[in-house]
């Protein structure tokens, strides 16, 4: 099952919307996340202790992430799946959007093995 990890840069709330309609979802915010260890860290730190815990990651983060993840695949290195978020399609600050649109990811993917998995979200209505 898709196990999440939020970014620093989406609002804590929409963990919280997520989790409200998915309650066996497990979902971290990066602040939270270990105690908050990972917060400014370099993206492959993250990345790699996310996929350590079988995390994907949810990010708007399109200028640095896809580079780092065409480096790790030519090295052969896996990842625990990353979702993208285009901000043009689903604002940072539309919180609801963005809790519905995994909630329907969710829903959709079931017991789906999100290792070494790219998503663009979708609006959902």
């Amino acid at each position: 099952m898709l196990r999440l990890l939020l970014d620093e840069h989406i609002a804590p709330a929409v963990a919280k919307g997520v989790q409200r309609r998915s309650r066996a979802l497990v979902i971290h915010t990066m602040a939270q996340w270990e105690g908050g260890d990972f917060l400014g860290e370099d993206d492959s730190v993250c990345l790699l202790e996310a996929a350590k815990q079988h995390l994907t990651l949810v990010t708007y983060d399109r200028r640095t992430i896809p580079p780092l993840l065409k480096l790790w695949a030519e090295a052969g290195r896996s990842h625990g799946g990353v979702i993208f978020v285009d901000e043009k399609t689903i604002a940072p600050s539309d919180v609801g959007g963005l809790d519905r649109a995994l909630t329907s990811l969710i829903a959709e993917t079931g017991e789906t093995d999100w290792t070494d998995q790219v998503c663009f979200l979708r609006t959902r209505r």
